[in-house]
């Protein structure tokens, strides 16, 4: 890789919200390293799409919930102690249930991909930003993390969890020049959202429509640029007025 040439880093980078996050920052010029569970028809087309932006790419092929491959992984990539100059957390899982008939997987399974992933993919990066003193941390949430959801404990739980994770690491990096904030998209039309009742959701965002990933890309795309040196720390609603 060109030792001059910035890189981003895409957790969950093959399909929906972060297959359009890698392109988008493809475009504006970053190396893209995107990781997702296996190689697939998905990564495949992503490699090709960051390809035509004349930008490197390399796809890592991790489970996030793997703490130990995870860093294997990531010091593979970046060296021990180093680390991309944007990290994007946007791996997900979503296993609905109401509460009372909730398993002990349902509950295990989505937290440990959505909340134990940031952990195992995001702070084996830190020390290496903290070093550098710079860096942009960029975690996918949820409007389900901000406002509660029938039916979603878990990832409810999870992803509001991703939000005071945000919150605090803000709060001990930002005097090293490392930049944390959080997105929190609502109703996006991705593969994870195709099978909600979207009838009964549609009725409540204001715009009267879901969102498209390259919404959220766009987001994303502003927060690493020169524009957002002075935004550290929030939550970045993407719903259409769904949260307000």
């Amino acid at each position: 890789m060109n030792t001059t040439q910035k890189t981003a880093l895409i957790i969950g980078g093959s399909r929906g919200i972060g297959r359009a996050t890698a392109l988008r920052l493809a475009r504006d010029g970053y190396a893209i390293i995107a990781t997702c569970r296996q190689e697939s028809a998905a990564s495949a087309e992503l490699a090709d799409g960051v390809a035509a932006c004349g930008v490197p790419f390399t796809l890592l092929t991790f489970d996030v919930g793997d703490r130990d491959e995870a860093r294997r992984q990531l010091e593979g990539a970046f060296g021990e102690g180093g680390a991309p100059d944007v990290a994007v957390f946007n791996a997900g899982q979503a296993d609905d249930n109401l509460f009372a008939f909730m398993t002990p997987a349902q509950w295990s399974d989505v937290l440990r991909t959505n909340l134990d992933g940031f952990y195992n993919t995001i702070q084996p990066l830190v020390f290496g930003m903290l070093a550098r003193k710079s860096g942009r941390i960029i975690a996918i949430s949820s409007a389900s993390g901000q406002t509660g959801q029938a039916g979603q404990v878990n990832y409810s739980a999870a992803k509001a969890g991703l939000i005071g994770a945000v919150k605090a690491l803000a709060r001990e990096v930002g005097r090293k020049g490392v930049l944390v904030n959080a997105i929190a998209p609502g109703l996006i039309e991705t593969d994870m959202t195709k099978e909600l009742p979207k009838e009964r959701i549609l009725p409540l965002i204001p715009l009267a429509r879901a969102g498209v990933a390259n919404e959220v890309a766009g987001v994303v795309s502003f927060l690493c640029g020169p524009d957002s040196t002075y935004i550290h720390g929030q939550v970045i609603a993407v719903n259409g007025g769904l949260v307000m």
